[in-house]
């Protein structure tokens, strides 16, 4: 990071940063110390709780009750088509968060294009045509269905981490993370295949985590790591219904540079987007 800029800061009044990492179809069980030591230890540093998706649980409704606040009765995502849906109603956590503070920068990066390609179905991050044509909401679409996941997580992950590297870096973003899902509809989700997909996000996770606290120290910013996921697995791969593994699951945040805030053990998935917006 070059010297001229190291007075500055992107933190927009007296709120936090923050970035929401989103791990699609993660198991938290097979997320161990051994396979997750980074998300084990933000789980240990921050706060834990976990949630019950509802049915169905797919990618589609899952993300999109997550980063709206909003239920699948009100956003009308129903499946993995998007058809017929109610996202422009919907404000997503980074639109709030930039209604909430027109200074707010928001990035937004994704493995699976509908959660944030604007070109395509959806998308649950809205595109918010002026803000990105002013630089101030950046979005990076990658096509794992097409190019493999594993391939587009680890651009995503290049990306999340230049972002901040940026001398005045978003300050509000959602980075998503699909292999381990995909993973688990190939080879189930009991394999050594699933739990190297995790310990590979995992160092992703590591890399934003490191990113984020260099931001502290050099600039003295204040930020939240949170990470959350859609759905389970079942053992044999495979997802929809409303088995304990596929409507299990979870959130962690962990403060750098501020304290950790508080958060009940127990979580209803459409109160996510607001406790986050409220812990800033």
């Amino acid at each position: 990071m070059e010297s001229d800029h190291s007075s500055q800061t992107s933190t927009p009044s007296s709120r936090s940063n923050l970035v929401l990492i989103g791990i699609d179809g993660l198991n938290w069980g097979a997320a161990d110390d051994q396979t997750a030591p980074t998300l084990r230890a933000l789980a240990e540093q921050g706060a834990f709780a976990t949630m019950t998706m509802p049915v169905p649980t797919l990618s589609g409704p899952g993300w999109a009750t997550l980063l709206t606040g909003a239920s699948p009765a009100q956003h009308g995502v129903v499946d993995n088509t998007f058809r017929g849906n109610n996202l422009a109603l919907c404000p997503d956590l980074l639109s709030r968060a930039f209604h909430q503070d027109p200074t707010t920068i928001t990035f937004a990066g994704a493995s699976w294009p509908p959660l944030v390609d604007p070109n395509g179905v959806g998308p649950v991050i809205h595109h918010r045509a002026e803000q990105s044509s002013f630089g101030t909401h950046r979005v990076v679409s990658r096509d794992g269905e097409t190019l493999g996941y594993q391939r587009c997580d680890a651009e995503i992950a290049t990306y999340a981490r230049a972002a901040l590297r940026l001398p005045i870096c978003p300050n509000v973003g959602f980075v998503h993370f699909c292999d381990a899902d995909e993973t688990a509809h190939l080879h189930g989700s009991t394999g050594p295949e699933y739990r190297a997909s995790i310990a590979q996000i995992d160092t992703y996770v590591a890399d934003i985590v490191i990113g984020v606290q260099e931001r502290v120290s050099q600039f003295k910013e204040r930020w939240l790591v949170a990470v959350t996921t859609d759905h389970g697995h079942r053992p044999e791969g495979g997802h929809g219904g409303g088995t304990p593994q596929e409507v299990a699951s979870f959130v962690i945040i962990a403060g750098f540079g501020t304290d950790t805030p508080a958060m009940p053990p127990v979580l209803e998935p459409t109160a996510l987007m607001p406790f986050l917006l409220a812990a800033r």
